[in-house]
């Protein structure tokens, strides 16, 4: 008897969800955008559990009729192609047919749909695989599509679904990258109609309504990218060989740490493209730090025969037919429009101290007088002396006790004042401000400033860190910041790591957190700025590397957000203690990044480019 069989109908769909359906994520970006395709001008998602338990997408679209609705959810049954000569040209979100085809094999589903000429609606319920008959019911136009507990007869597959936040986190995803698809090619218009809705456990998360901006819905979607999107993002646009480009540029000032906030559409699909990745990456080349990224939501239009999305089950990636031109214009428009603007800074000054509360800050309050004192009497008795360092080397303590803790103990002065360094005894200058130039007996060595000081604080908060909690200090204002629902999951499960890094971080209304205690070590860095980039880590990061990997990363921003900076003017005793660390301080010859720290040049090199020898 042979040993080869054909497969079942249905165990072909559970075979092609593997590809398709990977989590809840993919159910709801699949029927999202068959609603599109539908002509919906709202949708509603509802998950409930992460999507694990329910995952309900609600349209106002052109609907289906008894026929069709029991013809949908067949193997490769699509309306939106009919011949080959149609994959030449796909203009819809969807086309394969194999979506629903494949949730109805892994899940129990209901579908309820009603035409525009229909008097009444029909259902039909499916039990991975088992279908029912359908009947009729009572609705509104459109489709309606519940999908429960997913995966629920493949426990192999269902095992592999992460935490409920999590799962969450990525069907939020998929929401922002269908909500920013429906804008226009122009900045300040979304196309008229598609109103959005995302509910999680019964609670609104988001509502972006038909017409809202471009910038409107990106600050409703990332309220921690930027406070004024009006000045932090620039516009540019072009036209040129059928390819059109419309970009919005967000300047370095907002630059993060992954490439997570570079959205890439094609003729409103979301994808991703290694050949963009690069073009982008090389237009803000010299405008940013290493190892950060340009944040940037580019709009890209060009005829469908110009590309292939028949390439990926997700169709997330697609084959450009010319992705040269594609390249070259994309850098061309995105770094002319960098190169030719001002990106300068523009400075913020902290907010004064009367504008702390309209109860507490006018001048003549009782309370306004008691903060006023209360500052001044401060500040007179912690006046740092001469003596004291300017930033730390990882031998003296700004401040000590756990990050917990409300009282705030002043620096003690170490036992050996640190003072200048007699001229005649100096064997070491700074040049252009950056670079220490040190005499040794062999010769000499030139030190990059930041990339030494960045390592000696890497293994000094190394250190401490395995010791315990590093030490903080409580902040005389507190800073807010927002951030979303995923964010803040996210900081509650590493508080533990946020804890070792002497952070304290406390809920100050809805999607709104704040600083209260800030790492010592730390003084030098932008409170703000830091726990934004930790967040930023922290996604980047999620289900990736162990914790230590993830720890040793984190210190690894700290140190070099807590480093003395190129172009800081350093005083003699600064440059010799620095110098001194270099000496006692683990793999000093290079920076956590891997950068060279220190040239060494030798006396007989020196006689021979002097001819000397």
């Amino acid at each position: 008897m042979g040993r080869i069989a054909v497969l079942d109908q249905n165990m072909i769909n559970m075979i092609a969800a593997g590809e398709v359906i990977e989590r809840p994520a993919s159910v709801v970006k699949e029927l999202t955008e068959n609603s599109i395709d539908a002509g919906a001008t709202k949708i509603i998602v509802a998950v409930e559990d992460g999507g694990r338990k329910l995952i309900s997408i609600t349209d106002n679209g052109f609907g289906m009729d008894a026929e069709d609705l029991a013809r949908a959810f067949e193997q490769h049954s699509t309306s939106k192609i009919k011949t080959s000569a149609d994959l030449a040209g796909i203009s819809t979100l969807g086309f394969r047919g194999e979506a629903l085809a494949s949730i109805a094999s892994v899940a129990q589903v209901r579908a309820v749909s009603r035409t525009q000429d229909c008097p009444g609606a029909n259902s039909i319920e499916i039990d991975c695989g088992d279908k029912g008959p359908v009947s009729p019911c009572s609705a509104d136009y459109g489709t309606s599509i519940q999908v429960r507990d997913i995966f629920y007869k493949l426990p192999a597959r269902r095992k592999f679904l992460r935490t409920a936040n999590t799962e969450m986190g990525h069907i939020t995803e998929q929401f922002t990258r269908i909500a920013l698809s429906s804008c226009s090619q122009e900045a300040d218009r979304c196309e008229a109609g598609l109103d959005l809705t995302l509910i999680r456990n019964g609670k609104e998360v988001h509502r972006l309504s038909a017409g809202q901006s471009l910038l409107e819905r990106i600050s409703v979607l990332f309220p921690m990218l930027s406070g004024n999107p009006s000045n932090d993002f620039l516009q540019t646009q072009t036209s040129e060989r059928g390819l059109q480009i419309h970009a919005l540029l967000g300047k370095p000032v907002i630059s993060r740490t992954s490439n997570k906030f570079q959205y890439v559409f094609l003729n409103g699909r979301f994808i991703r493209d290694k050949f963009i990745s690069h073009a982008i990456r090389e237009a803000y080349r010299g405008l940013l730090e290493p190892n950060r990224f340009g944040v940037v939501f580019l709009f890209i239009t060009m005829p469908f025969e110009d590309y292939d999305v028949n390439v990926h089950p997700t169709k997330s990636e697609v084959r450009f037919y010319n992705a040269n031109l594609v390249h070259s214009q994309i850098l061309g428009v995105i770094r002319e429009k960098l190169l030719g603007t001002n990106l300068d800074i523009e400075a913020r000054l902290p907010a004064p101290i009367d504008s702390l509360g309209a109860e507490d800050s006018s001048g003549g309050s009782p309370r306004g007088m008691e903060i006023t004192d209360a500052m001044a009497d401060f500040f007179k008795k912690h006046r740092p002396g001469q003596t004291q360092r300017q930033f730390g080397f990882g031998g003296g303590r700004r401040f000590v006790g756990e990050h917990s803790s409300a009282a705030t103990i002043p620096y003690d002065p170490p036992e050996q004042p640190i003072t200048e360094v007699p001229t005649e005894k100096r064997r070491f200058l700074q040049i252009h401000d950056s670079f220490i130039v040190a005499e040794t007996n062999e010769g000499f060595v030139i030190v990059d400033q930041h990339a030494l000081h960045e390592r000696v604080m890497y293994e000094d908060l190394r250190n401490r860190v395995q010791n315990g909690n590093l030490e903080s200090q409580r902040l005389l204002i507190p800073q807010s910041f927002e951030l979303t629902d995923a964010q803040a999951t996210l900081l509650e499960e590493n508080a533990r790591l946020i804890e070792k890094l002497g952070l304290e971080l406390v809920p100050f209304g809805p999607r709104t957190m704040a600083i209260q205690a800030f790492p010592s070590l730390l003084t030098k860095a932008d409170p703000l700025d830091f726990v934004q980039d930790l967040i930023d880590l922290l996604e980047k990061q999620e289900g990736g590397p162990d914790p230590q990997t993830l720890l040793d990363d984190v210190l690894n921003m700290a140190a070099c957000k807590a480093a003395i900076k190129a172009g800081q003017k350093l005083t003699d005793s600064e440059m010799e203690q620095l110098l001194l660390s270099r000496d006692t301080t683990e793999s000093a010859s290079r920076c956590p990044h891997g950068r060279p720290t220190t040239l060494k040049f030798s006396l007989a090199d020196l006689e021979k480019q002097f001819k000397r020898t």
